[in-house]
């Protein structure tokens, strides 16, 4: 489980691509502290495993579900990551529950400054945006960021010049695609409540039952 707050920006120092798979080394340092193998680093966004490491890097592997589904594909030699370790038990909850399981992926399509702000609006699926609500929860590349206003198509959200320093957005441009994870609340009460159902079934329970036992 993961914050959504990045604690560094790292780098891509490797890459090795199987046919559809692939092995990152990435170079970083805050989040290499007291690092074992086996442990959880989101890398933009994505929950990976530390397979080996160094002083100044790790490495991870990458499956093909893993490349379907997020932008890790596009990622080149020397391209800045988003990089946070699992939330431990004794640290701080500043942003929002974030799994590290990208739901889909998203497309810039407008930045616009907004006095000491930047408007970033995202066009993505209606899959996506169904559990998109103004003022909720959106995890972009891995950066808890509140959504600002959301319509049929695309949403946009507002980026503080402090989120913009600490992560790779201050980098992004218009075409530029985004992995997202909606907030994943939403997702557990749809199933709950049996929303997400495409047939709804008929009840089974009748008048002659409950009289035959006692109601």
């Amino acid at each position: 489980m993961f914050t959504g707050i990045v604690e560094e920006v790292g780098k891509i120092k490797k890459i090795e691509r199987n046919t559809v798979s692939a092995k990152l080394s990435i170079e970083a340092d805050k989040v290499l502290q007291e690092v074992k193998e086996g442990d959880s680093i989101a890398v933009n966004g994505i929950c990976l495993t530390v397979t080996s490491f160094t002083k100044n890097s790790f490495t991870a592997d990458v499956m093909h579900e893993t490349m379907n589904r997020t932008t890790l594909g596009k990622l080149k030699e020397n391209s800045p990551v988003n990089l946070e370790r699992a939330l431990s038990v004794m640290g701080r909850f500043g942003g929002h529950m974030v799994s590290g399981h990208i739901d889909g992926r998203g497309k810039i399509v407008g930045i616009e400054k907004d006095d000491n702000a930047v408007l970033f609006t995202i066009e993505t699926t209606e899959k996506i945006l169904r559990y998109i609500v103004e003022k909720g929860s959106i995890a972009i590349n891995g950066i808890s960021l509140t959504v600002a206003r959301v319509d049929r198509k695309n949403f946009t959200v507002s980026v503080i010049p402090h989120t913009l320093r600490v992560t790779s957005l201050g980098s992004f441009q218009k075409g530029d695609e985004v992995n997202l994870e909606n907030d994943i609340v939403g997702k557990y009460i749809e199933k709950l409540l049996g929303l997400s159902c495409p047939e709804k079934k008929e009840s089974t329970l009748t008048m002659d039952f409950l009289i035959k036992n006692g109601f």
